[in-house]
């Protein structure tokens, strides 16, 4: 059985839209390190805010 994370253990970052703290998800555990953005509605509000 594998090891398991308690919730409080788990990587967060800070999403750039938004400034809200998210942590990290199982969906997200082979491309953390390129996940930007806490949810698809922040990703498109910087898309739209982009110069």
């Amino acid at each position: 059985m594998p090891a398991t994370r308690k919730k409080s253990n788990l990587p967060s970052k800070i999403c750039p839209v938004c400034e809200r703290p998210f942590t990290w998800r199982k969906k997200w555990e082979k491309v953390w390190d390129e996940v930007r953005f806490c949810s698809v509605r922040c990703k498109s509000n910087a898309k739209k805010n982009e110069p």
